[in-house]
This record gives C-alpha cells, structure tokens and sequence, in this order.
C-alpha cells in the first residue's frame, strides 16, 4: 500500500475501533461510571497512571481505587484522612505503584484541585506551542511538587524523552471531542488538533508494520515523527488514529 491507500485503511479502521463497544474491555470504562467533571479528571487519571501490562488487570485495580474512594474521587481527594490511607497501608495498589504513592497522588492533587477547578488550567498550551511536550512538563512539575518521592516515576518526562504514553492517552479522554462517545471532550480549552499517539507497543509495531514510523526507540522522538504524518491526513483530530493502530495491533489483523 501506498502512503494514500494506508491511511484509508486506517480511517476505516478508525470508524470500525471508535466505537462504545471499545469502552467495556479498556481502562476508560473506569472514568465513564462518572458525569461531574472532577470525578471523570480523577479516576481517568488514576485508570491512565497505572495502564502497563494486561488491560484486564488495570482495570480491576483501578476499580479498587474507585471502590476505596467510596466512588467519590473528588470528595475524597478533598476530604481524606490519614485514618482512610491507614485503611490501605501494606495493601498492593497495582504492580509498582503503592499504597504509599497512591496517598502521595490525593495530597497533590487536593493541591491542585485548592488552587484550580480542573487539571486542564495545568496542561494549558502557551503561544506557538503544536503538541502538549512542554504542557505536560509543566503538569508534572506543579502536580509532582519540588520534594522528590517515589511516586515521582508514574509521571513520565518528555523532556526526557519519554513518549509519555500514559499522559498522552488521558489527554486524548480529556481533550477529543467527537460524537462517538468514546472520548469525554471534557476540557474545552486544549485543542484536538494538537494531541498526539499514545505510543504503546501495539501502536508503535503496527506503526512500523505500516511504513509511517522509521524510528526504532518508543520514546518522545517517535511520537513528533508519528505526529508529522497524522496531521497530515488528519490536521484536526490526528489522535483518532490511535484507534485503528491500537486495534489492529491487539487484534494482530496484520500479522
């Protein structure tokens, strides 16, 4: 297939994996039991941080976090107490994130939630910026705090040229805004047309398998190459293609 005869394909795809029958196997079902706002930021966020491994298993554990929230996510970031993080002390979160890092993420965020109405105020685009590299450094910078702890590396850094992939993809939830129902397009000041590709393994190979990626490394460089060609053929919303790349690539369509 030619460049052209690719990204048909793929915007078939995309009409075929953007659907709601995407929601009930991916971590965004968790912020779609929610309707105010804050709840959708919070559990979104949690469900994105802790995204790596089996989709199955991310799900379940950050409908833990829900539960142990009393699905109240916002009422909760505002009003916990040390005795309900005692309630959760030695108890396994998921994977390497911690019951001691998920107490330290409510402190920063009942931080930022007294200072803004919404994290989109942290992820706000400056003059001439095209994609949201510097936005989510400075969303990791005021949410993360100048005191190092070991929650510090569920937050990654472009500007270490990590893709980001986590913070990408709750972007995408926050940010997109089509009639599919998928996505939330929640926060109305950040533009679609900058968003990127979460770029996980599924989307990276099928990327490779297709032609539209040269470079060989899942980090920051990647996701600016991937960028060039998406916006290419879909100026306005480029993320859309996440849905086809990852579907294809957890279906193995192409293998």
């Amino acid at each position: 297939m030619n460049e052209q005869e690719i990204f048909e394909f793929l915007n078939q795809k995309a009409e075929q994996y953007n659907h709601l029958d995407f929601i009930e196997l991916d971590p965004i079902s968790i912020p779609h039991q929610f309707s105010l706002k804050q709840d959708i930021e919070i559990s979104g966020f949690f469900a994105a941080t802790i995204a790596w491994g089996n989709r199955k298993s991310i799900i379940t554990s950050a409908q833990k976090i829900i539960d142990f929230m009393g699905n109240s996510p916002y009422d909760f970031v505002m009003n916990a107490s040390q005795k309900d993080f005692k309630k959760l002390e030695n108890k396994a979160v998921h994977r390497t994130f911690s019951a001691e890092d998920f107490q330290q993420f409510i402190l920063n965020l009942k931080s930022v939630y007294t200072e803004f109405e919404s994290l989109e105020n942290l992820f706000l685009l400056k003059e001439n910026e095209k994609n949201y590299y510097h936005a989510i450094e400075r969303f990791r910078t005021r949410f993360l705090g100048e005191i190092p702890h070991r929650s510090h590396k569920h937050v990654s850094s472009p500007y270490k040229n990590s893709a980001s992939k986590r913070l990408v993809m709750f972007l995408r939830w926050m940010v997109r805004q089509d009639k599919k129902g998928v996505d939330f397009g929640i926060w109305k000041n950040l533009s679609p047309q900058y968003l990127s590709i979460p770029l996980d393994v599924h989307t990276a190979n099928i990327s490779r398998k297709l032609g539209i990626l040269t470079r060989t490394q899942n980090d920051w460089k990647a996701v600016e190459e991937l960028d060039q060609i998406i916006r290419k053929y879909n100026p306005q919303d480029p993320a859309v293609y996440d849905y086809p790349l990852f579907g294809i690539g957890v279906s193995n369509e192409l293998l």
